[in-house]
């Protein structure tokens, strides 16, 4: 195991990237401090100033774990898998247990290092007062921790089921906004109702560790409108995140035997020779025939764009018409169950959950969709077909962007239904909605273009999407991590202007839902983010004609 554990740590560090996120996560911190840091005589004796930096630095570092700590693992045993190198492992005299627990004491060791370098900005933050140190400054890095073995345990678990690394990064990145965000919204319809579903739901939103970490800040109300009963949310998670770190090493460990390397595919069965059932659901599944003949590509198309939606897994017609009703179900079971509670709630209250839903929609599927658009081309020496063809680069890129631009407006479009719900019951929102809709718009076109301008300067997939992803939930996540520290230490003014660059927090200003009513983020948000989206297409643009040079 200290073998395994040793390789897997210098490994890592070893890496540009893990040098590159030691000094980002350290210079971070330690300048977040510094923003607050008193520069008078005066002694702040209640406190108030410490407790509000020290609430927005224990949300930073729950948003950087929750990023980072997934990476690693979630390309460990895939790339092993690929490489060759897990099948001498597994003929080794090392036990399945032992090879995990290398592995998962590497990637920890990492993260430890991660929290290590905060240290020092946390003991400034202490020293300003006002916080316990066993109440709140140990018992943060302790959830920080358990998240970390958590999100550990579940990257290695999706790697260990992937067939490729982009795509195991993919998948766990998906897999930590549902355990993290999509978990706390079952609590939030069914709060107010009695009998077991309340009581399920308030446990289910205890496997994120948001709920947790407001507790320990002293902000444990936010987002409840009644009273919490029962265990308390920490000891909640402190339940439930071991058994289910248990119960992804248990089904991972169990995987690593030598079936791992033969994974043999069925050779499936026959539409006809299945029962009655079988063939009426398979028809009403297949709309349209996957396996249909595709037309020759039209003389005014973009042959790069065709070749996208034919070779892509998620880009044929079969593929996005369920897309389309997955999210279209989506939209209006929201505003079904938010309009059902009007007599509680304003009506302009159903926006907030369906901008939440898009936004996270184009938050998971974006930087999958065009981080490796170039990327993959290098990664799988198909760019120089590419660029001996007769194409031009802005060709190229333009049908590289058109494909995923499709497949953006695609889940645009499906969640309308619920906004048609709101305009249905109060015709008067309709200009609501189309300002809404405009900064969905925006947000889906700086997800995109975010995506595909930072993937192309990869040569990597796993890289390209993992880099993706730090840069699009960077940009919507850290300018709420500002909104959260509005008035302490950000003034109004600051909060509103970084707010601009997020075209969410538009979108819900138009709304006037609660914390984002009194900024005026529209029209300037929008002329910020069409700035985004131009300066990244040129950068785009201009990477790409850089590659379609003669070596």
């Amino acid at each position: 195991m200290l073998a395994i554990l040793r390789r897997e740590l210098i490994a890592i560090l070893r890496t540009r990237k893990a040098f590159v996120l030691q000094l980002g996560v350290a210079a971070c911190f330690v300048g977040l401090i510094a923003l607050r840091w008193p520069t008078d005589g005066r002694a702040d004796l209640s406190g108030t100033r410490s407790g509000e930096v020290f609430r927005l630095f224990s949300y930073a570092l729950l948003a950087a774990i929750a990023l980072l700590a997934p990476v690693f693992p979630a390309t460990s045993i895939v790339t092993e898998r690929r490489r060759g190198t897990l099948a001498l492992l597994l003929n080794s005299p090392l036990s399945p247990a032992t090879i995990y627990a290398g592995k998962w004491l590497g990637v920890l060791g990492f993260v430890g290092l991660l929290l290590g370098l905060t240290m020092p900005a946390a003991a400034a933050c202490y020293a300003m007062g006002g916080i316990s140190l066993s109440g709140q400054l140990v018992a943060v890095y302790g959830l920080l921790v358990l998240v970390a073995v958590q999100y550990t345990c579940l990257g290695l678990l999706v790697s260990s089921l992937a067939n490729s690394a982009d795509g195991a990064v993919r998948v766990t990145y998906g897999c930590v906004l549902a355990l993290a965000v999509l978990t706390l919204a079952p609590y939030f319809f069914l709060q107010q109702s009695a009998g077991w579903l309340s009581e399920v739901a308030a446990w289910l939103r205890c496997v994120s560790p948001i709920p947790a970490m407001m507790e320990i800040v002293g902000q444990g109300d936010i987002g409840s409108e009644i009273a919490w009963q029962g265990p308390s949310a920490v000891a909640r998670f402190l339940i439930l995140a071991p058994i289910l770190s248990a119960v992804f090493a248990g089904i991972t460990i169990s995987r690593l035997r030598y079936h791992l390397l033969d994974r043999s595919r069925s050779q499936g069965l026959i539409t006809d020779n299945r029962g009655l059932g079988a063939r009426t659901a398979r028809r009403a599944f297949f709309i349209i025939d996957p396996r249909r003949r595709s037309r020759n590509i039209g003389d005014w198309v973009n042959p790069v764009m065709a070749k996208e939606f034919r070779t892509r897994r998620f880009g044929r017609s079969h593929w996005m018409l369920r897309l389309i009703g997955i999210c279209a179900i989506l939209s209006l079971f929201l505003a079904f169950t938010v309009t059902t509670g009007t007599v509680r709630w304003e009506l302009e209250a159903v926006g907030g959950p369906l901008v939440l839903l898009q936004v996270g929609l184009m938050v998971v599927f974006m930087p999958s969709l065009a981080a490796g658009l170039i990327s993959s081309e290098q990664e799988n020496h198909a760019w120089p077909l590419l660029r001996t063809a007769p194409l031009s680069g802005g060709q190229i890129v333009r049908g590289k962007l058109l494909s995923s631009l499709w497949t953006m407006l695609l889940m645009l479009g499906a969640t309308l239904p619920g906004y048609v719900v709101m305009i249905y019951i109060q015709p008067t929102l309709w200009l609501q909605v189309v300002r809404a809709f405009v900064c969905l718009l925006f947000a889906g076109l700086v997800a995109l273009m975010i995506s595909a301008m930072v993937g192309s300067w990869f040569r990597r997939t796993a890289a390209a999407t993992t880099a993706a992803y730090v840069a699009v939930l960077g940009l919507f996540g850290g300018t709420l991590l500002i909104w959260l520290a509005r008035d302490a230490p950000f003034g109004f003014r600051t909060v509103e202007n970084a707010l601009k660059w997020n075209p969410m927090a538009a979108a819900l200003s138009v709304f006037n839902l609660p914390g984002f009513r009194n900024y005026q983020l529209v029209p300037i948000s929008w002329w910020i983010s069409a700035a985004i989206v131009i300066v990244c297409f040129l950068v785009m643009r201009f990477r790409v004609q850089a590659l379609t040079r003669p070596e």
